[in-house]
């Protein structure tokens, strides 16, 4: 059975943060490209974000400065450490920061595979935004509105109190759960054409180009839309496969289809793959792996193997993936 928030103790749980605004284009390299700066100049990199300055760098209000540094750190391209005896944590770039926008190799998110990428760093694990873990890997509805995913994650926001899970007499308000569903959506659906919406809304999240929230009917009613996913690139799920590997099961050495399509974390959750979809996809690791994992399906288990004492380095995959993919522009 596939484990729930509840059941990653070693994970902090957070709750808003983003201001009430989704990610939008452009964010997450201004705020890469003003901690490097901070970096090369001395500067403690990320007082950026609590400098009255602020504003005129960012060119945006106040409130969209704190989304900005919470949508860069929810994405893993800036990581924040707290330190103990010091008031603010400790703000560097990450990897995939570095990859995207430090090395420049897709600073404007025109591949694909850097959405998708975002997306599995937002929802794989509970965290910054662990309504987006909730929703893509405990919520299982096949349709829904604002009002059932409140309920459902006011639920779930009391379990984790009574597990105390949220800190010693901490709980999370009613308008705190309705303004991260609100912005959930917004993340994901960008709208029909012709809806009328608020200015603010007008420019939509990059990840709703994934598709993965859906209109399901006439009215405020959504689905999620599970099956095959044409754009993602096979070097990113097979990031997602050894990062779910590396970070949540260090010492397995074999998967099976059915645990990496149903376990909480595991890439056919986040990205609302099926069983079959997510075989598909196993199959062909072997060789984009330079075989160092062995897909086996001759016993009728359908399990993929990693060889012993092998590494597969996660992050140069990517690496490769993108600069296959200039070159091929280029030509």
């Amino acid at each position: 059975m596939a484990k729930s928030i509840i059941d990653s103790s070693e994970e902090k749980l957070h709750f808003a943060g983003h201001e009430t605004f989704p990610l939008r284009y452009g964010w997450l390299k201004k705020a890469y490209d003003a901690v490097v700066e901070e970096e090369k100049s001395g500067i403690s990199p990320g007082s950026i974000f609590n400098d009255e300055k602020s504003i005129a760098t960012f060119g945006v209000g106040r409130n969209m400065v704190l989304s900005m540094k919470h949508w860069a750190i929810a994405t893993s391209v800036l990581i924040s450490r707290e330190i103990p005896g010091e008031r603010n944590s400790r703000i560097s770039t990450g990897m995939l920061g570095d990859i995207l926008f430090g090395e420049g190799l897709d600073p404007y998110l025109e591949h694909p595979g850097s959405l998708w990428l975002l997306h599995w760093m937002l929802a794989s694990r509970p965290g910054r935004a662990t309504a987006w873990h909730w929703a893509f890997n405990e919520f299982h509805e096949p349709s829904f509105d604002r009002e059932l995913l409140r309920r459902r994650l006011t639920q779930r926001c009391e379990e984790l109190v009574e597990a105390g899970r949220m800190g010693k007499g901490r709980s999370v308000s009613t308008s705190t759960i309705k303004r991260d569903i609100d912005c959930l959506i917004r993340t994901y659906y960008a709208g029909s054409k012709g809806s009328r919406r608020a200015p603010e809304d007008s420019i939509e999240c990059p990840l709703a180009e994934l598709g993965l929230i859906q209109a399901a009917g006439v009215g405020e009613l959504f689905r999620f839309r599970r099956g095959p996913k044409a754009s993602l690139p096979d070097a990113v799920f097979l990031f997602s496969v050894l990062d779910f590997w590396e970070n949540i099961y260090p010492d397995r050495r074999s998967f099976s289809v059915e645990f990496l399509t149903f376990e909480r974390g595991a890439p056919g959750q986040v990205f609302l793959m099926d069983e079959e979809a997510v075989a598909d996809r196993l199959a062909r690791l072997e060789s984009l792996s330079g075989e160092r994992l062995r897909w086996d399906e001759s016993s009728g288990m359908r399990q993929l193997y990693m060889h012993d004492a092998v590494n597969v380095d996660r992050w140069e995959i990517l690496r490769e993936m993108y600069k296959q993919d200039l070159q091929a522009i280029a030509a």
